[in-house]
This record gives structure tokens, C-alpha cells and sequence, in this order.
């Protein structure tokens, strides 16, 4: 919610500045501005705005997660399908060992007590992709 308020925000402030450096610009060559030291540090005030939004605002967006907002709290059948991916990725890795799968995965439990069960998936692949290297 946060990344979206400071993006409708600054969309609004970099168009409202853009418009306003386009006026002053064309008022300028137009003739009817006098050129003074005012209206030189007034549009170069307004370049500065528009071109910090600008950056600000686009390196925002970038920075935004490209996948919909799920919330904070995940959801425990998304776990469980990961959960069983994973698992699967290693009884294969393992040419179809189930016994061998379920050992190093006990064996990662009793040496990293206390983190989640995928984690213990992730960290036996992780160790065989490391010894077959």
C-alpha cells in the first residue's frame, strides 16, 4: 500500500511540475516572460523537481514486486504444494531413493533444528548440488 501511495503521489506532483515547466518554457520563448535571474533559477528549480521525480518514481517502480499482493501471511496450501515440489526435486535427484530423500532430510533437522520444512529441502539440495561440484 505504501509503494502505491508514493507512486500516485509523485505521478501527480511530476505532472503538475511537468506542466509547469512547460508553461514557464513556452512563456520564455513566447516572449511574454522577461528573462531575469528569477526565471532562470525558477526553471531550473522546476527541471531538478521533474527530473529527481522522475527517477524516484520509475526506480520505485522497478523496485515494486511484478506479482499481485497476497498479503503477509502465506498461505499454507501454497506451502504445502512447495513443500512437495521440493521433495519431489530431491527423491529425484536421488534417482527415486525415498529412504535415502527422508534420511537427509533427518539428518538436516537434527544439525539445523528449529526452521521450516522446506527449508530442509532446499538445504539437502543445496548440499548435493555443492558435492556434485
Amino acid at each position: 500500500m505504501g509503494n502505491q501511495v508514493i507512486i500516485i503521489v509523485g505521478t501527480f506532483v511530476l505532472v503538475v511540475t511537468g506542466l509547469l515547466l512547460g508553461y514557464v518554457l513556452s512563456q520564455l520563448v513566447l516572449g511574454y516572460l522577461g528573462f531575469n535571474l528569477l526565471t532562470l533559477l525558477g526553471t531550473i528549480s522546476l527541471v531538478l523537481i521533474f527530473g529527481t521525480l522522475y527517477y524516484v518514481l520509475f526506480w520505485q517502480l522497478r523496485r515494486e514486486p511484478s506479482q499481485p499482493f497476497k498479503g503477509n501471511i502465506p498461505n499454507q496450501a501454497d506451502e504445502e504444494i512447495t513443500g512437495n515440489y521440493l521433495k519431489n526435486r530431491l527423491i529425484a535427484r536421488l534417482s527415486g531413493d525415498v529412504a535415502a530423500a527422508e534420511r537427509l532430510i533427518e539428518q538436516a533437522k537434527q544439525n539445523y533444528p528449529g526452521m521450516p520444512d522446506n527449508w530442509y529441502c532446499e538445504r539437502v539440495l543445496d548440499d548435493l548440488d555443492r558435492d556434485q561440484r
